[in-house]
């Protein structure tokens, strides 16, 4: 039996004859059809954390806890921000094993429970009264510069507070319009704010969160144009409506197509993050009849990489289930570890060269610049180094979108291109001889921490992929290369 060629359950090697002599492993790890709870994207909850979600199925991961306040909530009183409010949101996903995302919110539709706080009038504040299905109320005035004043003074309040808080997933770009929504619909005489507003409202959204990512409603106009432009996601509300609302017009086949290309928002997925919500809920869907692999593919083309289900309850048939699992393996991004070549053998203080190629089978990128880092392991003796490549930069596949085939039937997405890495191992001079476990890992360069599920089995405790072996001899010699077959270990 060749030891050196020995790799760890689950994997595949191979060791080759170089014509060096210098023999070569070559291990192909298996890839897991798990739906893979890693950060930063899939399937997020709606006002409740996932541990207290009575409607989150076991077998759904959930790492992002959305919610939205109104502004009366984050500041009851001029000035003061509600740490204590948001403190405890973002505590509470931590301790779901969640991150935070949020809206704030200047303009209700609810006469009993608006969102502008009651100090505003008092400090010079113009609140003006309109209607939303014809039901009288009051909303802020953002034209009034003390009003518009003291709402971006929120906004940076809030960002020199959390602006890349650890905890912090991203923001969700709103305080226009009902809900934050960027709109004004179903009410009058009170209209959306002026463009010159709206883009102060953008500007300091955009100046104020660096670290945090932005998303912004797919319907804002030029406001989402523009914010967009300058680095933020879309987010797009109505998921699934295929003719809810009318017998002649839909979000899917007549909102989205338009106001994506009004904005020009082709290639912010390449960049920023984007997000759905579902239009009601997916029971909704199903009593309609409409197809839920179209729905997912859709969104999967699109590039998304979050879907809000409002915590609701999922639909009861029984073909539910096998459509959102397969949705939420490519939700999002998925890093699959294809290959990896190395030296069989190598001597104390040598550098070795591990060869990897990568593939993101998802829909997304990953949108931090996590890298990829390696461990050599014998007993007490670990070795890591954190290399130089970063995966944000490894795309999904794509196809074309909002074509006339396109709106018919979408289809599914490819994978995205394999990436091949070279990076260099240094090896310690004080290696003591034998072999070695060779373990990679996706972690914050940060902390060192491995914070990315791979999509390959194998995963240990800590996080790292034992992948391979790698015997290391005697300084003095280099024992001469036997030839191996490829084993498979079980």
């Amino acid at each position: 039996m060749c030891g050196h060629a020995l790799v760890v359950a689950m994997l595949a090697a191979a060791v080759l004859a170089e014509p060096d002599d210098a023999a070569l492993v070559t291990v192909t790890p298996r890839e897991t059809d798990a739906i893979l709870p890693n950060p930063h994207m899939g399937w997020e909850t709606f006002h409740v954390t996932s541990d207290r979600d009575p409607s989150l199925p076991p077998w759904i991961p959930s790492t992002v806890y959305y919610l939205r306040w109104g502004w009366r909530e984050v500041e009851p009183r001029p000035g003061e921000l509600n740490v204590a409010l948001i403190d405890s949101a973002l505590a509470a996903a931590r301790q779901a094993g969640q991150r935070l995302a949020f809206r704030v919110m200047s303009c209700s539709s609810s006469p009993d429970n608006p969102y502008h706080p009651g100090w505003l009038r008092d400090v010079g504040g113009r609140i003006v009264t309109t209607s939303y299905d014809g039901v009288a109320l009051d909303v802020p005035d953002l034209d009034d510069p003390t009003t518009l004043d003291r709402h971006l003074a929120l906004v940076r309040l809030i960002a020199e507070r959390y602006d890349g808080h650890p905890d912090l997933d991203h923001v969700d770009l709103g305080s226009v319009g009902w809900w934050g929504e960027w709109h004004m619909s179903g009410g009058g005489p009170v209209a959306v704010p002026t463009p010159e507003t709206c883009r102060r409202v953008v500007d300091t959204y955009l100046q104020s969160f660096h670290r945090t990512p932005l998303v912004m409603l797919i319907g804002g106009g030029a406001q989402t144009a523009y914010a967009c432009s300058q680095g933020a996601g879309w987010r797009a509300d109505c998921l699934g409506d295929l003719g809810g609302f009318s017998k002649n017009w839909c979000h899917m086949r007549k909102g989205y197509p338009q106001w994506f290309r009004e904005a020009k928002l082709d290639e912010v997925w390449k960049r920023a993050p984007i997000a759905y919500e579902s239009c009601w809920d997916m029971r909704r869907w199903v009593e309609e009849g409409w197809p839920l692999r179209y729905i997912f593919n859709y969104a999967l083309a699109t590039h998304a990489s979050y879907l809000n289900n409002k915590s609701a309850p999922l639909p009861t048939d029984t073909d539910v289930r096998p459509e959102v699992e397969r949705f939420l393996r490519r939700l999002g991004y998925r890093l699959v570890l294809r290959e990896l070549k190395h030296p069989a053998t190598a001597r104390p203080g040598e550098t070795v060269t591990l060869t990897s190629r990568w593939q993101n089978a998802g829909s997304a990128p990953c949108y931090r610049p996590y890298a990829v880092a390696w461990r050599l392991r014998a007993g007490a003796t670990t070795v890591k180094q954190i290399g130089p490549a970063t995966v944000n930069v490894w795309m999904p596949g794509e196809v074309e979108v909002f074509t006339e085939e396109f709106l018919k039937s979408p289809p599914d997405l490819p994978p995205g291109p394999v990436n091949e890495v070279a990076e260099k191992f240094a090896l310690r001079g004080d290696l003591l001889p034998g072999d070695y476990e060779v373990g990679v890992a996706v972690v914050d360069p940060d902390t060192a921490a491995p914070v990315v599920r791979l999509a390959i089995e194998g995963r240990a405790e800590d996080g790292w992929y034992p992948v391979s072996r790698l015997r290391v001899t005697a300084a003095s010699a280099r024992p001469r290369p036997m030839q191996c077959q490829t084993r498979e270990m079980r």
